[in-house]
Order: structure tokens, then C-alpha cells, then sequence
């Protein structure tokens, strides 16, 4: 017996644009399960070198402890909207939590390398669909009048999780093994879905009911996930493996575009769904911005710690600003979200971030702590001023029943700009090494000017979106 008393049907009472206590239980319980997940990603990175050391294995070997999982999260997101369309909304996010419970238990049961990989990918493709399926729930619960400010809300925790996950790491791994590093999911992940299961409405299966895209999920999550393989092989200087990689990636995704446009099934994502304002313009800034964000949350901390000498917990310390920025631009949101245009916010948003990167151009001429630190919550106030306005545009926008596909989408974007920005970053990085010799924070200082080129381009997609205010109540 589930003991759920809320309705059935999707919605909540009341639905005249007031964000209740009700509805911020469901949105609290929903963010659990990807504050789990995200969370877990940063976790793991700060342990590497103790499962290194516990299963004698090499730094290229046991990397794929942290590839594996990233490979299986971009495998794992296009699935969402079919499984969520399919099953219901909240059976599928019980599902998801589940499958990542049950990840992380292999997890801190491995053997050797080679099993906990395969364990983080079970965990992983639970990981993968826990965001998506969990905002399209919460969109599909909150209404189109509500959307914007309850995502404003939830939309912080995806900001969060790489600045407190080094710390929750390495004060894991100072008074306990390393199997609580995936052992401390569990409490998580139990709460959640026994709330979800009282307080989260069941949201029923769609419909139409349509088929599953076979051909499209064999194109699709494996391109993704070799392109990544391949961008990564690029940062080794693996030259064949990363050859073929990218190449078959890039070849994989244009297999799917075509087929995208010509099957007359419903594709597992739809490449139609791009060309339509504002999911174009929208989808650009996400995946821009998603390599931007993600790959500044890769290179500060390596530079922290190969640069400065400093340990994975110190390093993670210094991030906090960017969190207590982030903070402050939800709440700003929060209040306007529904009165200023949305394409203002995100611009802004967007700006912003731009000023807090041009510091870190500078790394090579010493930079003072100050000026990171106040740097980091100039970006966090701009990160937190483009995710949610940006899933407001579309998720109120769109009909209800497409908002599975849509959610999973706009995560898929996030998630691959995220991946591919990230390894992009890496190749950027190891050639500015080369060329810069023993002066490493020249080198970083280097690839930030990347990082800008990549929020300009995020900016030129944010000037599409719509110029309308967002909906009033």
C-alpha cells in the first residue's frame, strides 16, 4: 500500500499560480532524488586515489570509475520521456531511485576494478533519469502558472552539488572506509521514496502509448556516450582510440538526426522539437552554458590542487562562494520569475557569468584569493539566473503530455554540454600544458578563455529567446 493521499491526476490544489506548503513538499522530496545523484558524481571524484590504492590499480584504469558512471548517466537520459510517458511519471523516478540504490550497494560490495565499474554504471543509469523524470513530475504537478517559481527553487541543487561534494567526500573518507562513499545514498534515496510514495500524486501513463524507438535508442545513447569515450581518449593522447571514438559518435548522432525526421513513430527525442522557438534557442543556451558551468566546476578544482598543492577538501572549500551565489540568485528568481521577461533574466544570467570567468583568464600573474572567491559568486548569482527561466520558457509552453520528452530533452542537453564541454576542456588543458611547461596556472589561465568563448555562445542563443514577460498568475 502506498499511502499516497494526494490526487491522481497529476495536479494539486491550488492551481491559481500560489506555491503552497503541498506543493513544496513535492518539490523538496522530488530534488532529494537528484540532489542523490548529482551529489554522488563529486563524491566519488574526491576518493579516486584511495580506490586506487584499495584495488592496486593504475589512474588510467581506475578513471573509469568516474567515466563509467558519466557514460551511463548520457546513455540513460533519452530514455526518460519514453519510460515516464510509458509507466507514469512517479513509478518511473521510484524506479530510477531504486536502480541507483541498487548501484550504490554493489558499489561498496566490489571486488575489484572492474566490478565497481560495472556496478557505477548500473548506478549511473539510475543517476541519469532521477533529474529529468523528477522536473517533468514536478512541472506536470505544478501546472504552467506555477512552473517557473517552484523550478526556481529546485533548480539550485544541480549548482550545489559539485561545491559540497568534495567536502562531503573528504570528511567521508577521514573518519570512514571508502564503501560509504556510496553507502551514504542510502538514507537518501529510502527517504525519498518513501515520501514520494505518501506525499508525490501519480501521474498516469500517457495515452497515446508510443512505441519504443529501438533504432533511435541504438543511435542515440551510444553515440553520445562513445563521442564522450572518444573526447576523453583525446585528453590521454590515445590517438587511434580517440580517432574512431569521435568518429563513430559524431557518425552515430547524424544516423539519429535522419532517422529523427523520418520515422513516423515518435522518435526518442525529437530533432523537429529544436526548430520550434523557443526549444531552439533555449536548447542552445543550455548545452552552451552546461559546458561552460560544468567544465569551470572541472578545471577550478584540478587547478586548486595541481597548481596551489592544495587537498580535495580545501579545494572544495574554496568553491563555496559560487554555492552562497548560486543561493542568492534563486532567491531573486523566485520573486521575479513571473514579472521580468524571461530572455532579460537569462542574458543577465549570462553576463554575469562572463564577468566572474574574465578573473580566472588571469590564473598565470598570481591571482589573490579575494578575487576568486568573489569571482565564484558573481557566477553562482548568474548560473542561478539561467536554468530555471530557461526550463519556465519551455515547460510553459508546452502541453502536459509533452513534457516528459521535453524534460528529458532539455537534461539531455545539459547533461552532453556538461560531458562534452568538460572533456573538450581537458584537451584544451593538456595542450596548454605541453606548450606552457612547469608554469601551470598560465595553462589554466588559458583554457578560461575558452570557457568565455563558450558563454558568448550561450549569450547569442539567450538574445532568441521569447521577449514576452513570463506568464502572470
Amino acid at each position: 500500500m502506498s499511502g499516497n493521499t494526494a490526487p491522481k491526476d497529476g495536479t494539486v490544489a491550488p492551481p491559481d499560480g500560489q506555491v503552497d506548503r503541498q506543493l513544496l513538499r513535492i518539490a523538496f522530496i522530488l530534488v532529494l532524488g537528484t540532489f542523490m545523484a548529482t551529489l554522488d558524481a563529486t563524491i566519488v571524484s574526491v576518493g579516486i586515489d584511495s580506490l586506487s590504492e584499495e584495488f592496486d590499480a593504475s589512474v588510467a584504469g581506475i578513471q573509469w570509475v568516474t567515466t563509467g558512471y558519466l557514460l551511463a548517466v548520457v546513455a540513460a537520459v533519452p530514455e526518460s520521456g519514453w519510460l515516464a510517458d510509458r509507466f507514469g511519471g512517479r513509478r518511473t523516478w521510484l524506479a530510477a531511485v531504486g536502480v541507483f540504490l541498487l548501484g550504490s550497494v554493489l558499489c561498496a560490495t566490489a571486488w575489484s576494478v572492474t566490478s565497481l565499474v560495472v556496478f557505477r554504471v548500473i548506478q549511473g543509469l539510475g543517476g541519469g533519469l532521477l533529474p529529468a523524470t523528477g522536473q517533468a513530475l514536478l512541472a506536470r504537478v505544478a501546472g504552467p502558472t506555477r512552473t517557473g517559481r517552484v523550478i526556481s527553487v529546485v533548480a539550485i541543487v544541480p549548482l550545489l552539488s559539485p561545491v559540497f561534494g568534495p567536502l562531503v567526500g573528504g570528511s567521508i573518507l577521514g573518519v570512514a572506509p571508502w564503501p560509504w562513499l556510496f553507502l551514504v545514498n542510502l538514507p537518501i534515496g529510502v527517504a525519498a521514496a518513501l515520501l514520494a510514495r505518501r506525499h508525490v500524486p501519480e501521474v498516469p501513463p500517457s495515452t497515446r502509448r508510443a512505441g519504443f524507438d529501438l533504432r533511435g535508442a541504438l543511435l542515440l545513447s551510444p553515440g553520445l556516450a562513445v563521442l564522450v569515450f572518444g573526447l576523453t581518449e583525446v585528453a590521454h593522447h590515445r590517438t587511434v582510440p580517440a580517432v574512431i571514438g569521435v568518429s563513430a559518435g559524431l557518425a552515430m548522432l547524424a544516423g539519429f538526426t535522419v532517422h529523427g525526421l523520418r520515422t513516423r513513430g515518435t522518435p526518442l527525442v525529437d530533432p523537429r522539437l529544436f526548430a520550434r522557438p523557443p526549444f531552439g534557442a533555449a536548447a542552445v543556451a543550455l548545452l552552451v552554458l552546461g559546458a561552460s558551468v560544468f567544465g569551470t566546476t572541472f578545471l577550478l578544482p584540478l587547478y586548486f590542487q595541481t597548481g596551489r598543492g592544495m587537498p580535495a577538501w580545501q579545494a572544495g572549500l574554496l568553491l563555496a562562494p559560487q554555492g552562497l551565489g548560486a543561493a542568492a540568485g534563486s532567491v531573486l528568481v523566485n520573486r521575479t520569475i513571473d514579472k521580468v521577461a524571461p530572455r532579460t533574466l537569462v542574458v543577465t544570467g549570462i553576463v554575469l557569468i562572463l564577468a566572474g570567468t574574465v578573473p580566472f583568464t588571469q590564473l598565470g600573474h598570481g591571482l589573490p584569493d579575494a578575487v576568486i572567491a568573489s569571482a565564484l559568486v558573481v557566477r553562482g548569482f548568474g548560473m542561478a539566473m539561467v536554468g530555471a527561466p530557461v526550463m519556465n520558457i519551455v515547460y510553459s509552453r508546452i502541453e502536459p503530455a509533452q513534457l516528459p520528452r521535453a524534460s528529458g530533452a532539455l537534461n539531455l542537453l545539459n547533461t552532453v554540454g556538461g560531458s562534452v564541454g568538460t572533456a573538450a576542456l581537458a584537451v584544451v588543458l593538456q595542450n596548454r600544458l605541453s606548450a606552457r611547461g612547469p608554469d601551470i596556472s598560465a595553462a589554466f589561465g588559458d583554457t578560461f578563455w575558452w570557457v568565455l568563448a563558450f558563454c558568448l555562445v550561450a549569450a547569442a542563443g539567450a538574445t532568441r529567446l521569447p521577449r514576452t514577460e513570463a506568464r502572470k498568475p
